[in-house]
């Protein structure tokens, strides 16, 4: 019987995310996460590990990462040094394959969960040089002419920032989904996953805040779900009253704190001068 993901209680999942979720289980394919940074694409990959009681196996893509790293890499610088030194084990080429993210999930004997993190960080062909294998859920290793199969299929969850297009082919090959940015109630639940003994005049005070500031156009960076739990674990250190996020003086155009939400000095220049402009034609 397929395992289900049903949600967890540090992880606030909208009911279409869940059936996300199921539906790659269910047909034994990639889940491809995309949505803006900060909306917890990482952390869903956690939350169903913890979920389903499977262990997870984290890949954190950069800019330099090349597919063959996830499945194996063969050491021979080691196997070099070894032979210069006279050791028995150089003889064996396979005490010189180090098994990659891939190839420890495809050992599991019970159901895993692969993070395959910002897959669009890496070089454009990265998607492709996986395709066969997230397939068939197999590869060979060439240096000891075997061919690794999965035990149990896992699941693969993959995030995407959009930073660059991924290939049809690869798209084909996954279900999709995309985080949409949460409402005010779904934000409000998330922050009470987090905070809940959270005053609500704070919390409300906090969302009008965040929500106004999202609003503002021309902004580089909008603040996301992440930024906006920062700010109020700031709030709460600092016992910030909530009438004091919204200072009508002039000498306080923008919240306390605001480092946790605006990310350079384009933004908060911007936002500075909308607020001074709102309170003057008030």
């Amino acid at each position: 019987m397929t395992q289900r993901f049903s949600g967890t209680q540090n992880y606030v999942a909208t009911e279409d995310l869940t059936l996300a979720v199921n539906a790659a289980l269910t047909l034994g394919r990639p889940l491809l996460i995309k949505g803006e940074p900060g909306t917890g694409k990482t952390q869903l990959a956690e939350e169903v590990a913890a979920s389903l009681g499977a262990p997870l196996h984290r890949w954190h893509v950069k800019s330099t990462t090349k597919a063959q790293q996830g499945l194996y890499e063969y050491d021979a610088v080691s196997r070099l040094r070894d032979s210069q030194l006279g050791e028995d084990r150089v003889q064996d080429i396979a005490n010189y394959i180090i098994k990659g993210t891939l190839w420890e999930a495809f050992d599991s004997e019970d159901l895993s969960v692969v993070l395959i993190d910002e897959i669009d960080k890496a070089d454009i062909e990265f998607p492709n040089d996986l395709l066969l294998e997230l397939d068939r859920m197999e590869f060979h290793v060439y240096e000891t002419r075997q061919t690794v199969v999965a035990r149990k299929r896992p699941l693969v969850i993959i995030t995407s920032n959009n930073e660059k297009e991924l290939p049809d082919a690869f798209l084909r090959r996954c279900f999709f989904h995309y985080i949409r940015f949460p409402d005010h109630e779904t934000m409000q639940k998330i922050v009470n996953v987090h905070y809940p003994d959270l005053k609500k005049s704070l919390l409300d005070s906090a969302l009008k805040v965040f929500f106004e500031m999202r609003e503002v156009p021309g902004l580089k960076k909008k603040p996301s779900t992440s930024e906006l739990l920062d700010w109020i674990k700031l709030l709460l250190a600092e016992d910030i009253p909530p009438e004091a996020l919204q200072a009508e003086d002039k000498n306080s155009l923008i919240p306390k704190l605001h480092g946790a939400l605006l990310k350079n000095e384009q933004d908060v220049h911007l936002f500075e001068r909308l607020v001074f402009l709102n309170r003057r034609n008030s």
